[in-house]
């Protein structure tokens, strides 16, 4: 049995809650290994929807769920999500959560931050679109080596030196962007305040992890965002402030790389993203409104309405390569229904060249022209079929040939939200 990593190959919102959703009955443990409470997950079981930020999917199912050290944890809104899920009628105990005791939180300070300085970025293409919930802050904190961590909450001295650093680099940094400075005594009280609603679920993950290594045990990485928002890999600066792709799932939870095991890449049929940054294949036009309404395109969290357009095959090729992606998995085949043409980008026109990758100039990635494929469409309806065969010979000739331009197998096919409208072709748990 392999473990498995589950990782977005575009810009996010590929549809990854549910297919964790659906894979976490093969799996024992779900990890969520980087990523924060901007990142949106909706499970849809038996007609009843949960929608989760911070919690891992696994929890729905009850089964044992980790925030791996790679997450940043905003403590309040943890909490807030466990007391709705709970209203849901899913218990969440410290058998079904564990938090990393090593990893970092989002406090306060940091929301209003990230606002402050998106709203400062005043000239043309200088603002990122960030979701304003201080992900960029606390992850800049942590690699500044000045974050508090959850392990910090249990000590009261630990919490005072913490909070001094901080302020020695927030308070020159508030003031010219005209904000307050820190109320050391209200950030502590505040903390000390959540500290019990929070350590109960508190260990180190690492060791729990590698205890259910060495009992045989599958374990579910389940990654936020998309590749091409990864720090490092993606449409850099419009990315998020973590690594998103799969390399991240052995650092983010405590496991060694061999550990991490299979990857599923999530492939959505046609391609999104929301805020600001290049999008080749974006449409602006009846196509594109008929893919933003019928497939629900709006920000789980945020309420966003997220940019459409046609499938990337050029963007999930080379997802493909820096993921390791040995399956995908396509989700919302359906949406497609009823378009008479199809189309998928093969490459990309700048000045005189096509390019078959995403170069990392920014310049050349807004110049990049789609040039795109042509398939007939279909008017069947491929929504809630449960069987390859149920297909129409249109919608399986579009997803080989999805196939084929990427380089790599349809390992499960999505055609809704429903947990079991879900085509099984190969289990990555058996690979």
């Amino acid at each position: 049995m392999a473990n498995v990593a589950v990782v977005g190959a575009q810009w996010g919102d590929e549809g990854k809650g549910k297919i964790v959703d659906w894979l976490s009955n093969r799996a024992d443990v779900v990890v969520r290994f980087q990523g924060g409470h901007n990142a949106g997950h909706t499970l849809v079981v038996d007609g009843k929807v949960y929608k989760l930020a911070l919690l891992p999917s696994g929890v729905v199912q009850g089964k044992p769920s980790v925030i791996g050290n790679g997450v940043v944890v905003d403590p309040w809104h943890l909490v807030g999500e466990i007391e709705k899920i709970e209203s849901q009628g899913i218990a969440i105990s410290p058998e079904v959560l564990i938090v990393a005791d090593n990893a970092c939180l989002i406090l306060p300070i940091h929301p209003a931050l990230d606002v402050a300085r998106e709203a400062a970025a005043s000239a043309p293409g200088a603002r990122i679109g960030t979701t304003g919930r201080g992900i960029g802050p606390a992850y800049e904190d942590k690699v500044g080596r000045r974050a508090i961590r959850v392990c910090d909450l249990a000590s009261v001295d630990d919490l005072k030196v913490k909070i001094d650093r901080l302020r020695a680099h927030h308070d020159p940094l508030r003031a010219g962007l005209g904000l307050e400075p820190i109320d050391p005594e209200a950030l502590l009280r505040q903390l000390l305040e959540i500290a019990p609603k929070i350590l109960p679920y508190v260990q180190p993950a690492w060791r729990v992890l590698d205890k259910a290594r060495r009992h045989g045990k599958r374990v579910l990485f389940e990654g936020a965002q998309g590749a091409f928002l990864d720090v490092d890999h993606g449409t850099y600066p419009y990315v998020t402030s973590s690594n998103t792709i799969a390399g991240q799932a052995a650092a983010g939870s405590g496991i060694g790389p061999k550990g991490v095991g299979y990857v599923l890449g999530i492939v959505k049929a046609y391609t999104t993203r929301v805020g600001e940054g290049p999008f080749a294949c974006e449409l602006d036009d009846e196509v594109g409104r008929h893919l933003a309404t019928v497939g629900r395109e709006v920000g789980v969290n945020t309420g966003r309405a997220r940019r459409c357009g046609w499938c990337d095959a050029v963007l999930v090729r080379q997802s493909v390569a820096i993921n390791g992606i040995d399956g995908i998995a396509l989700t919302k085949l359906d949406v497609l229904d009823g378009l008479k043409t199809l189309k998928i980008c093969t490459g990309y026109r700048i000045g005189g060249e096509v390019l078959d990758y995403l170069p990392s100039s920014l310049k050349a990635q807004a110049d990049a022209q789609p040039v795109f494929e042509e398939l007939e469409g279909w008017a069947e309806s491929t929504a809630s079929a449960r069987s390859f065969r149920d297909l129409n010979a249109n919608a399986i000739k579009y997803v080989r040939r999805i196939e084929e331009l990427i380089g790599a197998p349809v390992a499960l096919l999505s055609t809704s939200p429903e947990r079991d409208d879900t085509i099984l072709m190969h289990d990555p748990f058996q690979d």
